[in-house]
């Protein structure tokens, strides 16, 4: 699963408030929730009128830190994003990222990659090319069922395809 796509830079400590904010909470159409990915961060309005299908957010430590919203990761899949780079997640937006197919990958030198960098980046063996800056780095890969899920959409999918 390869993904190219154009680099949207986010700070550490991200929390899901940040990702998705709460006063959000009572919407249920996941096109509406993805028109707030992102708002509360740094650069979020900016990342909002101009993100495009294929981008990719890439961010520092602990992101998705704070409450369990499955929203955060709802709304950035909706959005268009095809991966987060992280250089950690908070376990319980690692749990929902999988359970709701958004690929994610961490890589410890997040640092190096820089705002509209164009990254093409391999899922499954986590090998990133910078294509920008022309360097490489190797992300820590999810596990073979965590890929699984991802590659069905999700946990709901990956189970209703029977898949084992």
């Amino acid at each position: 699963m390869i993904i190219k796509g154009k680099v949207w830079l986010f700070g550490d400590d991200v929390d899901t408030d940040q990702i998705y904010p709460g006063k959000y909470l009572p919407l249920t159409d996941k096109g509406e929730m993805a028109t707030h990915a992102m708002e509360g961060a740094d650069n979020g309005e900016d990342f909002i009128k101009h993100v495009k299908k294929g981008d990719i957010i890439v961010v520092g430590k602990n992101f998705g830190c704070g409450s369990s919203r499955e929203h955060a990761t709802v709304a950035i899949k909706g959005i268009g994003v095809s991966v987060v780079i992280a250089k950690s997640f908070a376990r319980i937006f690692h749990r929902n990222a999988v359970n709701t197919g958004l690929p994610i990958l961490e890589l410890g030198q997040v640092e190096k990659i820089k705002k509209g960098d164009v990254l093409e980046v391999n899922i499954e063996n986590g090998e990133i090319k910078n294509i920008t800056q022309n360097k490489g780095y190797k992300a820590k890969p999810v596990s073979s069922l965590e890929m699984e899920i991802m590659k069905a959409g999700g946990l709901l999918q990956y189970l209703k395809q029977g898949i084992r």
